[in-house]
């Protein structure tokens, strides 16, 4: 099943609107990633319109962590997703997205990344008082 991103199936005001054309390729979308955190990396290259690669992340063991406080960054493991703003249901089942807060190595983190997007896992290391609220 495709998933369709195109805007003529409705009118603003929930009216139906016939269509006067077909599906066209450049509005077809796709399912969104659902990166999870795992024990591997796993990395998947998808051609995407214009004939450009796309690379998504499907499963997660490693993320770059930065530290604001001395701009380093290192590579650390993930240990567990603590907490996802965009949907509860993430968090337990391990689900990394933009925004989401980890478990890592060196303390708690906040994904900066998109990873379903991006193909890699940026995220900035909470202070001990950003972790407490």
């Amino acid at each position: 099943m495709g998933v369709y991103q195109g805007n003529d199936f409705r009118k603003i005001s929930g009216g139906r609107r016939r269509p006067h054309r077909k599906n066209r390729k450049y509005e077809l979308g796709r399912f969104p990633t659902l990166t999870a955190a795992s024990d591997k990396d796993k990395r998947v290259s998808l051609r995407v319109r214009g004939g450009n690669l796309k690379i998504r992340v499907k499963k997660a063991a490693y993320a770059n962590v930065t530290d604001p406080a001395t701009g380093e960054a290192k590579k650390v493991k993930i240990l567990k997703v603590v907490e996802t703003k965009a949907n509860r249901e993430y968090a337990r089942r391990g689900i990394i997205v933009r925004g989401a807060v980890v478990e890592t190595d060196i303390g708690m983190a906040v994904i900066t990344s998109r990873p379903g997007q991006d193909g890699v896992i940026n995220a900035v290391l909470l202070s001990k008082s950003e972790e407490k609220q």
